[in-house]
């Protein structure tokens, strides 16, 4: 896994695909400027979240569930996940959390550790889905600065709430886990960004579409067969890209025609060594036997 911060060039290369968004077109004054940000990867910066998102009392009910339907079903109460059973993001986020609650209680954790470590998996999960645009590098240094900043005695800014060991295991823990299957949080908790991307081609005039004239011709009465071929004809003939298809066409039949005359010449050539070797083949044994009758 590799850690580090987004470089510039990587923002860079979001130009082309928030152009569509019309993101980039009056930053100042574009009212979706503020609601095309959130598709850029952003660092976030890492803070104790010890009791952020399970207080004490939630902790206590934590431990008190004994089956797996009990800690489920406390989690969807608690996380507001009541629809998990006909949501399938509900589904996936309470397994997260769940599994999550009897990984802490594998290794120990008691309620500070268990909060503090449930907190961490549901940030770093928050800012994975935070944008369609992949941000994996951006997730594991935040997850990586959220664990030392609860393996540090340095307060105010972090507490040494787990030692060498633990940060170790609950390391390999998110990346065995979260990180391996990180594409598959980011396909199903992320909208999808599509781009339109349109030609202009130099020296050609755009083609100019008249909706009202669509309209109108649309409720008049139906066209005769040979009518609607002439006007398809004519508009073909009209139309700017007409010229530009006729010239790549021609462009093609000519470079196939080249290419098969290769072809053709190569084939014979190699025919032609084929039969001369063919030839001399035939012609060898029987000079050696003519002279063999003469002695």
């Amino acid at each position: 896994m590799v850690i580090g911060n987004a470089s510039p060039a990587k923002c860079l290369s979001v130009v082309q695909l928030l152009k569509s968004q019309g993101c980039l077109s009056g930053l100042g004054s574009n009212p979706n400027t503020k609601n095309c940000q959130r598709f850029i990867p952003r660092p976030h910066k890492a803070k104790i979240c010890m009791w952020k998102y399970l207080d004490v009392h939630s902790m206590d009910l934590i431990n008190k569930a004994a089956t797996t339907d009990e800690l489920k079903s406390l989690l969807s109460r608690l996380l507001d996940l009541q629809d998990f059973e006909s949501n399938p993001r509900s589904t996936i986020l309470l397994d997260l959390y769940f599994y999550t609650i009897q990984f802490c209680r594998e290794q120990g954790f008691n309620r500070e550790q268990t909060s503090a470590f449930f907190s961490i998996v549901k940030d770093v999960h928050e800012a994975c889905v935070e944008t369609p645009l992949p941000n994996v590098e951006e997730c594991y240094s935040y997850f990586s600065e959220l664990v030392f900043c609860h393996s540090i005695r340095r307060p105010p800014f972090s507490i040494d709430l787990f030692n060498q060991n633990q940060l170790v295991r609950l390391t390999d823990y998110m990346i065995n886990t979260y990180f391996r299957h990180y594409k598959l949080y980011k396909y199903v908790f992320t909208p999808q960004v599509r781009l339109d991307i349109s030609f202009t081609y130099i020296g050609m005039p755009e083609p100019e579409f008249k909706f009202e004239e669509v309209a109108a011709e649309e409720s008049e009465a139906a066209l005769s067969p040979l009518q609607e071929d002439v006007d398809e004809t004519a508009i073909a003939e009209e139309s700017p890209t007409a010229v530009l298809r006729e010239y790549i066409a021609n462009q093609l039949t000519q470079e196939l025609t080249m290419l098969r005359l290769s072809v053709d010449q190569r084939l014979k050539a190699t025919e032609d060594q084929f039969n001369a070797k063919l030839l001399q083949l035939e012609k060898g044994p029987g000079k050696g036997g003519a002279k063999g009758k003469k002695k």
